[in-house]
């Protein structure tokens, strides 16, 4: 563990290793000052820290990258954020959609010997409320097999394996739809449908859901 690393520089990281996680875009100067809402300077002051630390690797006009000890800090990082949104909702009795800032201010004051109890508590969970995979305490994710956003899939049944946690109301209407992790769903040319009822789905929460075919 690198030690020392302040909460901004473990955010960092995190943001960094998450943001093309599931495919998407590595990060940039401009996707961090939106997710962290604020300048671009300020970002590329905090970068400059990162390099001198050894965790990232930021040439410009290319994609911030992680060095490999940058990597195993984000996904020590993202273990503790999904083992702690898996706590609070298993066991505190939280909603999906309000636990992410509760864990971004837990994740950084928890120690490793607490994250190994409720880890054991919850009998080592894989996934967390919103089907995220948490890693092992060796840095290893597991990704389910075939995984897809719905919007890309075809005909046939599905179940879901993920959603976007980006966005607390979208979760609420996810949940009210009945769209969680671990739930089937049937896509035919006349429309889905989940449960046996037809279910007329947003192309905005469309793509924010993960499945994979039956």
């Amino acid at each position: 563990m690198n030690e020392g690393l302040t909460p901004v520089a473990e955010d960092y990281v995190k943001a960094i290793w998450s943001a093309s996680e599931w495919g998407a875009s590595p990060a940039t100067v401009t996707t961090l000052a939106q997710r962290f809402g604020i300048a671009p300077a300020t970002v590329s002051i905090t970068l400059k820290r990162l390099v001198a630390r050894g965790l990232v690797v930021h040439e410009q006009y290319r994609p911030i990258r992680l060095t490999e000890a940058g990597r195993l800090e984000a996904v020590r990082m993202v273990r503790r954020h999904r083992l702690l949104e898996t706590f609070l909702v298993e066991r505190l009795g939280y909603r999906w959609d309000e636990v992410h800032d509760e864990a971004e201010r837990l994740e950084h004051v928890v120690s490793d010997a607490f994250l190994d109890r409720i880890d054991a508590l919850m009998h080592h969970p894989a996934e967390d409320p919103h089907g995220d995979p948490i890693p092992d305490r060796e840095g290893q994710v597991a990704y389910p097999a075939g995984a897809r956003p719905l919007t890309d899939a075809a005909t046939g049944s599905f179940r879901i394996v993920r959603v976007s946690d980006a966005d607390p109301e979208r979760l609420v209407e996810l949940d009210a739809l009945g769209l969680r992790p671990g739930r089937s769903l049937s896509r035919a040319e006349d429309g889905d449908e989940i449960d046996g009822r037809a279910l007329e789905l947003p192309e905005h929460l469309a793509r924010d859901i993960l499945v994979v075919p039956e």
